[in-house]
């Protein structure tokens, strides 16, 4: 056995010690009390040891015991050494045999592959490094994010990057951790690694870092915090321009876009939105002077002591200081004199000093006395007072210079013809659009039909009994077709006054609706008007189409291409706006939930804009879109009419106020003007459609008053708005005078309708 082996080597290694004098030393009682006290180095040694020699010893019969009280001597204790080194050579050389024997042995097999061949397999590399080597990886924590108190139940804190456990660190003791914080190392935080929950310790580097950063110093050496500019444009001046392009044209024209942009600050400016600026200074000043201060003593009665009566305050009373012997704390010593005296004026306490008299008679006069005087008559001859003349300016000077009417011409000055033939008074007329012929409707229920130069009636007819509130001519002079309302029926109406093939025309217009209504009478819905033909009287008569409404029409409105109009009933609530299609016949209601009672209508004469006006504000809608644009605050209590300039941007309102107003579209919400010329109702408003600067109004006091108003294509401008004339020629019938009036369609020409049963013809 491998153990008897190393016996005998040892047994021939110790007698071939040449160190060794005998072999008495090796009796059974000192080997076996050497190997005894060498027991705690080598456990494993001495079991061996002790059962082999316990076999040859116990064999002699010689083997003695050192009791516990014994002491050996110094002969003893040499030769014990002696033996525990030989021991250590043994193990030193077993050790190195049995390395030698395992790196002579190969780390592979030969075994033979599938063709035969032999194959060498390597046996497989233990990745444990148990190295004490400095160079040697540090063993590091692979957890990752978690944090470490999640190994707290653990006696590790992770694992290493084979997978093996990481012991957790020793917590030192209260004396370690006293002589750390005591004798602190270089480079100690004090503060824990999170990742392998050891002492965090620093570099000098990384200490010289921290303390730059915390003094606010740049921590990396070579940086300039103010580095030399870089100039990016040369001073030089160049001779030879980058471009010698020729100046294009668009930086001579005006520029459109400023021009809308100007406008609008325009607007505002004149709107009183934008302000100028003005200094706090100045904004400060302003408040005072309109703060008002009420002086309520400043007539003030005597009145006898009372719980409510408030009397003035009273001055306060002279202190001891005024006095001409005041006490001795009041008068001022030496230093205290030549203090005052020193001082500036502006920085004394007092303009005087107390001073000390025996009696009232030793109080001299005011020393300052000749001075004040001297200085009161100096003001007086350098500044003397002036008188002030009344300035006397007359008021017609204040208004602005507005051009002659004479230079305005021309306009109607006069009455050319009196139309006489309705009983009762006359509520609507109308100029055809050729100019030749004049409608008029009144209480009697007739429709008549006048020559406008000779003012002789050519056509009439009877409707109805009840009154024709309105009467208008359809646009267009291919045909001949008169609108009448009558209560709530709608009269389309072909005069035979005109030439055949007008009249053919206007029939052709007319009948074309009856198709389309008869191919689309499948769909069966309650339809805002009924369109159907007359009696056979009115068919007679030249009626064609009678239209019945839900209540009755006041005003009535054709498009500028004839195909629509618009009729409106004031009490008809939600049917009160109709807009109706004459080549469909048919009848659609736009706004069925309008604030207020509609009063007046119109189209715009070129844009899809509707305006309807009830009895406080105007309205403009795009039927295009369906969608309310603006609304217009004339601030009329009750408006009457409106019309639209051939423009388009500007338009006129009468209201039962006597006042005629002018809205730019363009500028306000407000109107532009207000015109108070009449003494009771303005009844009707109209713009001549002809191209000339005219428009006129007319009132229930009798009078047609004629107004000069010129709008232009600039923007800066205003329109310019002259009184021309006042025509007078009505009588008040039943505290109604003018009902209505019409311009001509070319010439300066003025027709009126009045409550006196008359109409005239003004140019």
């Amino acid at each position: 056995m491998p153990l008897s082996r190393k016996r005998k080597a040892i047994t021939r290694d110790a007698q071939e010690e040449p160190g060794i004098a005998s072999g008495d030393e090796f009796e059974g009682g000192l080997l076996n009390g050497t190997l005894d006290l060498s027991g705690d180095d080598d456990e494993d040694f001495e079991n061996e040891s002790n059962e082999d020699e316990g076999g040859e010893l116990g064999s002699d019969g010689e083997e003695e015991e050192i009791g516990s009280d014994e002491i050996p001597s110094d002969e003893e204790q040499v030769n014990g050494d002696l033996i525990k080194s030989k021991k250590n050579n043994i193990e030193k050389e077993e050790n190195d045999m049995q390395l030698d024997a395992e790196e002579d042995q190969p780390n592979y097999t030969v075994t033979t592959d599938a063709n035969g061949n032999p194959r060498y397999l390597y046996d497989e590399i233990d990745p444990v490094y148990d190295s004490d080597d400095s160079d040697a990886p540090q063993t590091t924590n692979t957890i990752g994010n978690i944090p470490l108190s999640f190994y707290d139940q653990y006696p590790h804190i992770g694992y290493d990057i084979d997978g093996k456990r990481i012991l957790r660190p020793a917590n030192p003791k209260a004396l370690d951790e006293l002589l750390d914080k005591i004798e602190i190392p270089e480079g100690w935080t004090g503060l824990t690694d999170p990742a392998t929950g050891k002492p965090l310790q620093l570099s000098k580097e990384e200490l010289e870092i921290l303390r730059k950063i915390q003094m606010n110093e740049v921590p990396e050496e070579g940086y300039d915090p103010y580095p030399a500019t870089v100039e990016w444009f040369t001073s030089k001046q160049e001779i030879i321009p980058l471009s010698a392009a020729p100046e294009p044209k668009r930086r001579f024209v005006p520029s459109k876009h400023e021009a809308k942009r100007v406008m609008k600050i325009v607007k505002a400016i004149r709107e009183g939105r934008i302000l100028p600026y003005r200094s706090p200074e100045e904004e400060d000043e302003e408040a005072d002077e309109k703060r008002f201060n009420y002086d309520i003593w400043a007539n003030e009665a005597p009145r006898p002591d009372h719980p409510m009566n408030m009397p003035a305050p009273k001055l306060p009373p002279p202190g001891y200081d005024l006095s001409y012997h005041p006490p001795p704390e009041y008068i001022p010593d030496e230093s205290e004199k030549k203090a005052w005296e020193e001082a500036d004026k502006e920085d004394r306490e007092k303009d005087y000093l107390p001073k000390n008299y025996d009696a009232l008679r030793k109080v001299p006069g005011h020393d300052q006395f000749i001075k004040e005087r001297f200085e009161r008559s100096l003001d007086l001859y350098l500044a003397p007072r002036v008188r002030r003349t009344k300035l006397n300016i007359d008021p017609e000077s204040l208004l602005p210079k507005l051009p002659s009417p004479e230079t305005l011409r021309p306009f109607p000055t006069s009455c050319a013809a009196i139309f006489r033939g309705h009983n009762g008074r006359v509520r609507s007329i109308a100029i055809n659009p050729m100019g030749q012929w004049a409608a008029t409707g009144g209480d009697d229920g007739t429709v008549r039909i006048w020559q406008l130069v000779t003012g002789r009636q050519v056509w009439s007819v009877k409707l109805s009994d009840e009154p024709i509130d309105v009467v208008r001519w359809r646009p267009g002079r291919d045909t001949l077709i008169l609108s009448a309302a009558s209560g709530d029926d709608i009269l389309l109406i072909v005069p035979p006054i005109c030439d055949p093939e007008i009249e053919n025309s206007s029939y052709e217009v007319l009948d074309a609706g009856w198709g389309y209504a008869k191919s689309n009478n499948a769909v069966k819905k309650e339809t805002a008007a009924q369109w159907t033909r007359p009696t056979p009287r009115l068919t007679s008569s030249g009626v064609v189409i009678k239209i019945t409404l839900r209540k009755p029409a006041k005003v009535i409105t054709w498009h500028r291409r004839g195909e629509f109009f618009s009729t409106i009933s004031p009490q008809g609530q939600s049917s009160a706006i109709a807009i109706h299609t004459l080549s469909k016949h048919l009848t659609q209601l736009p706004l069925r939930r309008l604030k207020g009672l509609p009063q007046a209508a119109s189209f715009h004469p070129s844009k899809p804009i509707f305006f309807v006006a009830t009895q406080h504000s105007i309205r403009c809608y795009d039927l295009s879109r369906q969608e309310l644009l603006k609304i217009l605050q004339p601030g009329a209590r009750f408006i009457s009419s409106l019309d639209v300039h051939p423009g388009g941007d500007n338009l006129i309102v009468g209201s039962y106020d006597k006042r005629l107003l002018w809205h730019d579209l363009d500028l306000s919400v407000r109107p532009y003007k207000t015109l108070r010329f009449h003494k009771r109702a303005v009844r009707a408003v109209r713009f001549h459609q002809g191209g000339l600067p005219l428009f006129a109004d007319a009132s229930d006091d009798g009078t047609v008053q004629v107004l000069h108003g010129m709008v232009v294509g600039d923007l800066m401008e205003n329109a310019t708005i002259v009184p021309l004339k006042v025509l007078r020629g009505h009588q008040v019938t039943g505290q109604l005078g003018v009902m209505d009036l019409d311009f001509h369609p070319r010439e300066p020409w003025l027709v009126s309708a009045g409550a006196d049963g008359t109409c005239r013809l003004w140019t």
